[in-house]
């Protein structure tokens, strides 16, 4: 019924700070609830609050546990700025419909940001601003088009030369856009803290818990679960991450493999602690976290195996310690942690969310791409509405087609 990964090896730098303890039940009988989310890590969990928060009865149910799939590989880069740059993605959907995209996922960073604050999740969330750097993909003209684009669609944008950009944060590039309104946070936490709420107000959590077989009516789906319990319900939301349900479509998307180091805690920073990231194939990526730790990230490939993906994880270390090295040359860019796991893309750069062709009372939400944390924000938005017998405006947006 679904496609199981491995999907991630090392150690994550989220493991190394303690995040709550989320209490789960065990599935022992036939239960039933409104909606059954399937999935435990950050889609899931912010699906269940919104959810939950809206009156709907929720149960949780994850093969694995609270916290124990790829939310725990993130780096948390929690940006509005897509992978696809505003220019190429309106060259591919159209321009009105490429600007809603950007500016929906403006919306969703702060949305998001602002539900952490009012539900009190300590996550260690911060606002940064961005830097895109220019590299293979934008160069210095590209970058400067890309940013007139982006203010033109009410969107900030900065473009800084070469020489702006080396006087202001002290890089070495030919060029950069500067975006506000983008936060980062230890994704452990927050989808620890998620879960908690979805529980104070009575939602059920089982764990381990796998679904093992789907069947719907008119007025139900039924989930069969492989040690036995089945659990019906009003509406079945699949927040599996990149371990496919069946019913899900598999065109459009595919899974590839990602490499992470982080350094040592350190005290030489760059100004704002901006987010960066390349206009480049592969592309380079780095943050830093609340201890003062540099996450770098990248040197994507197509997935093949686990085995192949973990034997990399010493070569693409090595890469990117020294890609960060050449960046910043006055940071110490060895790595003290090392980390790689799956990593979803879609054609368009865009998540897959909504109602499953031919489905009715099956929704899923496939937050691939860069901004995940942004998509899954998204993805509970549009399915809250969605159940609540509302429509929301950019629903078409990031449907699933049949």
């Amino acid at each position: 019924m679904k496609r199981t990964l491995d999907l991630r090896t090392g150690r994550p730098v989220w493991m190394e700070h303690r995040a709550p303890r989320v209490p789960v039940q065990n599935l022992v009988r036939d239960i039933r609830c409104d909606v059954l989310v399937v999935g435990m890590g950050v889609s899931g969990a912010m699906l269940a609050e919104a959810l939950s928060a809206a009156g709907f009865g929720v149960v949780v149910i994850d093969r694995r546990g609270p916290v124990l799939g790829s939310t725990v590989a993130s780096t948390a880069l929690v940006q509005h700025e897509l992978d696809v740059p505003l220019t190429h993605l309106s060259r591919s959907i159209g321009r009105p419909q490429a600007e809603q995209a950007w500016r929906r996922s403006r919306l969703a960073v702060a949305n998001l940001s602002a539900r952490i604050d009012e539900l009190a999740i300590d996550c260690a969330k911060v606002a940064r601003p961005s830097l895109l750097l220019a590299g293979n993909v934008l160069g210095p003209g590209e970058l400067r088009v890309e940013a007139e684009a982006r203010r033109a669609a009410g969107l900030d944008a900065e473009y800084l030369t070469a020489g702006a950009l080396r006087d202001r944060f002290g890089l070495e590039r030919r060029g950069a856009i500067r975006s506000s309104g983008n936060v980062a946070l230890d994704p452990r936490k927050l989808t620890a803290g998620l879960l908690l709420r979805v529980i104070e107000r009575g939602a059920r959590c089982y764990a381990p818990v796998e679904a093992a077989g789907i069947e719907h009516t008119r007025d139900e789906v039924t989930v069969a679960t492989a040690a036995g319990p089945v659990i019906r319900a009003v509406h079945l939301v699949l927040a599996t991450g990149y371990e496919l349900v069946d019913l899900v479509p598999r065109t459009k998307h595919k899974v590839v493999s990602t490499w992470v180091i982080a350094t040592r805690p350190q005290s030489h920073l760059w100004p704002e602690q901006a987010l960066i990231w390349e206009a480049s194939d592969p592309y380079l990526y780095l943050r830093t976290t609340h201890d003062g730790r540099i996450i770098c990230g990248g040197e994507d490939e197509d997935f093949s195996n686990e085995e192949a993906r973990d034997a990399l994880i010493a070569e693409k270390s090595a890469t990117l310690s020294k890609k960060l090295a050449a960046l910043l040359p006055a940071i110490d860019a060895r790595p003290e942690l090392a980390w790689t796991g799956a990593f979803g893309t879609t054609t368009t750069g865009l998540p897959l969310i909504g109602t499953l062709p031919g489905h009715p009372r099956v929704h899923a939400v496939m937050g691939y791409g860069g901004n995940g944390i942004t998509f899954s924000r998204i993805g509970a938005e549009l399915v809250r509405s969605e159940l609540g017998g509302a429509t929301d405006a950019d629903s078409e947006l990031f449907a699933f087609r049949s």
